[in-house]
């Protein structure tokens, strides 16, 4: 497993204005809670915790802070703020764990086989990611990169379950946890028919239906006409009898 360390200061003032002055300075103002200890405020070089960042397994490991030089942390990023226009990191919170003290966290999917599934070669279906994390509890210890979502062997309208994904030992499922009728097994990814198909399929369903009614209408005003000859036949005829 990739390790990860960051370099942190610890900072005694708060509010915003000092979260702005430290923004300006190159700094990510953070908080680190939970596990042992009292909450402790720190703050990042901005430019190092944004490195991280690019690094998919950095939001799913546990991370080494070392707070002045001195005293080390373990943590998981548990919260990030970023600015809403810019490309900069506002704020981020940080989980401490606990060895032996188990831990909830989104850990990223991994979709494989999509290009070899028999429903996308075949049948010219579409994979659809309903998800692309899951939430889990296990130790840190066992705490996994990622979750592998094996779709090779799925056929047209075929589903991958929360309870079909295979996790590693002493790894749960939140989703799946508790008496079974409190479980929620979500669909994680489907195979469907192609948008455009189901789109020009409903066109075609539609001009079907339209040309039905058109005809339908058609054989009845044909039926009215026919009718109105045969009374304006049997009035011609009422007509030469008076004669």
């Amino acid at each position: 497993m990739e390790a990860f360390e960051l370099n942190a200061d610890k900072r005694d003032a708060t509010g915003r204005a000092e979260n702005k002055r430290l923004r300006k300075t190159g700094r990510v103002p953070a908080i680190i809670y939970g596990g042992n200890g009292d909450p402790v405020m720190l703050s990042f070089d901005h430019n190092d915790l944004n490195h991280h960042l690019d690094n998919e397994a950095f939001f799913s490991h546990i991370i080494k802070i070392h707070v002045n030089g001195g005293e080390t942390e373990e943590a998981v990023l548990r919260d990030l703020q970023r600015h809403p226009a810019k490309p900069f990191i506002e704020h981020a919170d940080f989980l401490r764990i606990v060895a032996g003290e188990a831990l909830r966290m989104s850990i990223p999917l991994h979709f494989i086989g999509e290009d070899v599934a028999p429903g996308v070669v075949d049948e010219e279906g579409v994979i659809s990611h309903n998800m692309n994390d899951v939430e889990i509890e296990c130790l840190p210890r066992d705490l996994p990169e990622y979750i592998e979502v094996d779709c090779s062997q799925l056929n047209l309208h075929d589903s991958v379950h929360l309870s079909d994904l295979v996790v590693p030992e002493g790894v749960q499922i939140v989703d799946l946890m508790g008496e079974e009728d409190e479980q929620n097994d979500q669909t994680v990814v489907t195979v469907q028919v192609p948008r455009a198909a189901v789109e020009l399929e409903a066109e075609e369903e539609a001009e079907a239906e339209a040309e039905a009614a058109a005809a339908a209408e058609e054989a009845q005003g044909e039926d009215a006409e026919g009718e109105d000859d045969g009374e304006s036949e049997d009035s011609n005829d009422g007509d030469d009898d008076d004669k």
